[in-house]
């Protein structure tokens, strides 16, 4: 057995829940997140879609599900926002599909291990909005490292406060 993990991907507890939770979570997320940036103006260092992405990824453990998730919170959120159709939409399936893909691989049950991936994705997904928008499309950001290292730890603080009320929202069998 692994010193990681489960034997196998049998072995790991696919989290279930129900079917309103993954219609109204990530609605709030998008809701939220294309709200309170009008509010809070350029102090606003968090981005609910992607934790949101990466907890249900993390839990669901299947990559197909993790990059759709990504892809369809990406694309609304551009949607609901003044960015550019599809920048979010690519970060954000590839954060999908990396975070469901280390959740087959090791136990991503630890809070501490779910805060530290999502920590890490969201400055890889900064990276990648950042050269999409820079290399791709042309755009000159005005985002800094400094500011993406300020919204992954923003993402980190909502993270230990959301992952363990989503927690709970699960089907128990």
């Amino acid at each position: 057995m692994s010193a990681f993990g489960a034997g196998s991907r049998r072995d790991l507890e696919i989290h279930r829940y129900p079917l309103l939770v993954y219609v109204l979570v990530p609605l709030a997320a998008l809701v939220l997140q294309a709200w309170l940036p009008r509010v809070a103006g350029r102090y606003a260092w968090f981005d609910f879609p992607l934790v949101i992405t990466v907890y249900f990824a993390l839990c669901r453990r299947s990559p197909i599900q993790g990059t759709l998730m990504g892809a369809s919170m990406g694309l609304f959120e551009d949607a609901l926002t003044h960015h550019a159709i599809g920048v979010n939409g690519i970060a954000k399936s590839v954060v999908g599909f990396l975070a469901a893909s280390v959740g087959v691989r090791i136990d991503v049950d630890n809070y501490i291990i779910r805060v530290a991936l999502n920590f890490a994705l969201t400055l890889l997904s900064g990276v990648i909005y950042l050269f999409v928008s820079r290399f791709l499309l042309g755009l000159d950001l005005e985002r800094q490292w400094l500011t993406q290292l300020l919204v992954a730890t923003g993402n980190s603080v909502i993270a230990l406060v959301l992952f363990p009320l989503l927690d709970r929202l699960q089907i128990r069998d």
